[in-house]
């Protein structure tokens, strides 16, 4: 199934990386986006946001616990913008394929055992 993808996420993002090597080592060509030191346009945030819905925040991560409940209160296209690393990552995009994290239900709808 490999192919060529692209991967939203942070490069000292620990999952990113682990995503990236494992990708690649069953033949997948990952074109790597680090959304921290080259930000997502407005429209390329939209479309994420639209892919994913409001999974598309981790609610989980250190960046929202230490954001004010107005910048919670923002739509995701601007939380992002404001501060990357609240993404969830990472974020797949494979053809048609839109793919939201790390996990075994990932992993096998991309070939690459869970």
């Amino acid at each position: 199934m490999a192919g060529t993808l692209t991967l939203y996420g942070l490069a000292h993002c620990s999952t990113c990386q682990k995503a990236q090597a494992d990708l690649e080592s069953h033949g997948w060509t990952v074109a790597f986006r680090d959304v921290q030191k080259e930000p997502l346009t407005d429209a390329e945030r939209a479309t994420l946001a639209a892919d994913f819905g409001d999974k598309i925040v981790n609610r989980a991560s250190l960046t929202w616990r230490g954001m004010s409940e107005d910048e919670r209160a923002a739509d995701p296209v601007t939380m992002m913008g404001a501060k990357p690393s609240v993404m969830k990552r990472p974020a797949i995009v494979a053809g048609e394929l839109r793919l939201l994290g790390w996990t075994a239900n990932v992993k096998r709808a991309l070939g690459v055992p869970a």
